[in-house]
């Protein structure tokens, strides 16, 4: 029964994030979905363990193509350390950065908030034009109220 209401619940997302227009989320369900009613159902292990490091990896790589490509020159890239909007961007991209590292580690030892971080990204994806990258910086959030580290 528990394999079905996963199932349910998938689906429900999928037809939420399709009416609000987020592709992101619906392409990723339904990707979940294609994985778990076929033999490709093995491979959760693995998505479950390092889909998280693939994801981030995919994300660093998309955020560091202009400077590969070119789009965005070295000197401009310099020029952000004369800039007071492009120090404060600098020490938020710092801090944030520390956030989810901190969420990254807070969600192994405390699976247990997994639940309710998805359940809430979900909703500010869905009605308030978030996006999806929130439950590792939420969970980092988390973690500084729950743990004394």
């Amino acid at each position: 029964m528990a394999a079905y209401a996963s199932t349910i619940i998938l689906i429900c997302l999928a037809v939420l994030s399709y009416f609000v227009h987020n592709n992101a989320v619906t392409i990723s369900i339904l990707v979940l979905l294609a994985i778990k009613i076929t033999p490709l159902a093995q491979f959760f292990p693995y998505v479950e363990k390092q889909g998280i490091t693939l994801g981030i990896i995919i994300l660093t790589v998309a955020v560091m193509a202009p400077l590969a490509s070119g789009s965005l020159p070295a000197a401009a890239l310099l020029k952000s350390f004369a800039n007071w909007k492009s120090i404060v961007a600098i020490l938020v991209g710092i801090f944030v950065a520390w956030l989810g590292g901190r969420g990254v580690n807070f969600m192994s030892v405390q699976p247990s908030v997994i639940g309710g971080l998805l359940i809430g990204t979900v909703i500010g994806v869905a009605f308030f034009r978030g996006v999806p990258v929130g439950p590792l910086i939420a969970a980092g959030i988390v973690s500084l109220f729950v743990t004394a580290k």
